[in-house]
C-alpha cells in the first residue's frame, strides 16, 4: 500500500550555511577591516612557498601589517573589482593582479621599508618532487660515512647502488642524484634531503602597490607573476 502524502515529514529548521561560505565571508570581512586599519596595500607573488617561513614573516610584521593568502575571487570581492564596488578609491586596481600565486599585504610601513624587506627576504629549504634542480649533484664511488648502517636499505630504495662493507655504507659506483635544469624525481628529492642539500629558495616579489594617492606596478614582480602563469598553463 503506498504511503500517504499527507503524512510526509516537513523539516522546519533553517538550512545551515556551508562551512566554506562562512570561511570566505570571514576572510572578506577581515580584509575590509585591514583596508581601514592600514595606509597602503600590496599584491605580491612568490616562489617555493614554505608555510613556516611565511609564518615567521607574519610574526615579524604583526605590529604593523597583515598578510592574506586566500582565493583570488575572495580577495577581489573584498577589494572591489571596479570603481563602482571598490572599498576605497583606486583599490580595485589591485584586483587585476590577483592571479596565480599571489597574496595581499596591508601595512603602515613606509614604502622604502617594505621594498627593502621583500628584496632581502629569502628562505632556503629542501626542494620537493618535480622542482627543477639548481645544480648537478653526483656522488663518487666509496664509503658514505654520513649514513649509518641502519639507513642502507632506505638508501638503496632511493636508487643508490650501495652495500654494507664491514658496517659502513659504501657506494659501489658513481651515482648522479640529479642534473641541473631537470625535474627532481621523488628518489632524488629524498636523497638530497638526506645529504642536507637545499635547492628551494622561498622568495617574495612585490607586484603592485596602492595608497590613497598613488598606484604603481613593479616590473620584476610582474615578470615573475607572468612567468608563473606561463608555467602553470604549459
Amino acid at each position: 500500500m503506498p504511503k500517504s502524502k499527507r503524512n510526509r515529514a516537513v523539516t522546519l529548521s533553517k538550512t545551515k550555511k556551508k562551512p566554506g561560505l562562512e570561511r570566505k565571508g570571514k576572510v572578506v570581512t577581515e580584509i575590509k577591516d585591514a583596508i581601514e586599519r592600514h595606509s597602503s596595500a600590496y599584491v605580491f607573488t612568490y616562489n617555493n612557498m614554505r608555510n613556516q617561513k611565511l609564518k615567521d614573516l607574519r610574526d615579524q610584521l604583526k605590529s604593523s601589517s597583515r598578510i592574506f593568502l586566500a582565493g583570488k575571487k575572495v580577495m577581489q570581492i573584498a577589494l572591489g573589482r571596479s570603481p563602482a564596488d571598490e572599498a576605497k578609491t583606486g583599490l580595485h586596481k589591485l584586483s587585476k593582479y590577483l592571479q596565480g600565486n599571489t597574496g595581499l599585504l596591508f601595512t603602515n610601513l613606509p614604502r622604502d621599508d617594505v621594498e627593502r624587506l621583500f628584496r632581502e627576504f629569502e628562505g632556503l629549504d629542501f626542494a620537493r618532487t618535480g622542482s627543477i634542480a639548481t645544480e648537478t649533484v653526483e656522488l663518487k664511488e666509496g664509503p658514505l660515512e654520513k649514513f649509518s648502517h641502519e639507513m642502507e636499505p632506505f638508501i638503496r630504495k632511493q636508487g643508490l647502488p650501495v652495500r654494507l662493507n664491514k658496517g659502513v655504507v659504501e657506494l659501489i659506483a658513481d651515482h648522479v642524484v640529479c642534473e641541473e635544469g631537470k625535474p627532481l624525481s621523488p628518489e632524488a628529492a629524498h636523497t638530497l634531503r638526506l645529504l642536507g642539500v637545499q635547492m628551494a629558495t622561498f622568495r617574495l616579489y612585490l607586484v603592485c602597490r596602492w595608497s590613497s594617492d598613488d598606484f604603481e606596478v613593479y616590473k620584476e614582480g610582474l615578470a615573475q607573476l607572468t612567468a608563473g602563469d606561463a608555467d602553470e598553463s604549459s
